[in-house]
């Protein structure tokens, strides 16, 4: 397939990257910055862009499979770069008949489950959401661009976020979160992005992913 992979610098979209290339995928990584991206490899295209003008990224989205993005502020003071950014995205891609579209979003943006612990429904997860509040309205923006738009969407939300290798052994819910999932490495993240690619069932869902 040809991918194409915003936010490929980041900690998910890094593994996107590294993952679709061993898998044999050609692959089109957009930054901003190509010194802040280590992956090299055949098949790989680095695209350096901004995110504020749809125009300027129709090229790195027209004739791909598929475009996924793992963009997401680093830090309360970026807030906002994921809807905003993911607009422009979206609207290159519509542009260019573009479909498919895949992005990091975060679970507390989901149902909390019937049945999930009572330290995640009544400690963890109101506690997370108050702190990183203006980070959940920046991705709650941006699943209403994706809900908005004319591509086949999925809104992928992970838990809380660890550096380890990928195992490739997590569970999924669409359309709601998973009992006890309070946590997911970044690769297993990438590897279930990577992997709902070709899934009609997802498409125009959020889907929940965890160990």
């Amino acid at each position: 397939m040809r991918l194409t992979v915003f936010g490929a610098s980041g900690g998910i979209g890094q593994e996107i990257v590294r993952q679709g290339l061993a898998a044999g995928h050609q692959v089109t990584a957009v930054v901003r910055d190509r010194a802040r991206l280590p992956v090299t490899g055949e098949g790989l295209e680095v695209f350096t862009a901004e995110l504020d003008a749809p125009e300027a990224l129709r090229p790195a989205v027209a004739g791909r499979d598929a475009v996924l993005s793992g963009l997401g502020p680093r830090g309360l003071k970026y807030a906002g770069i994921a809807t905003t950014g993911t607009r422009a995205i979206l609207r290159a891609m519509e542009a260019e008949g573009t479909r498919r579209f895949l992005a990091v979003s975060a679970a507390p943006l989901g149902p909390v489950p019937e049945n999930e612990t009572f330290f995640l429904r009544y400690v963890g997860t109101p506690l997370v959401s108050r702190v990183l509040r203006k980070h959940y309205d920046d991705l709650r923006g941006m699943e209403d661009e994706m809900r908005r738009s004319a591509t086949d969407w999925t809104a992928v939300r992970p838990p809380q976020l660890k550096d380890q290798p990928v195992t490739g052994t997590y569970r999924t819910a669409i359309g709601g979160n998973l009992r006890g999932g309070s946590k997911i490495g970044r690769a297993d993240v990438a590897h279930a992005m990577l992997a709902m690619v070709g899934d009609p069932g997802t498409l125009k869902q959020a889907v929940g992913v965890a160990y």
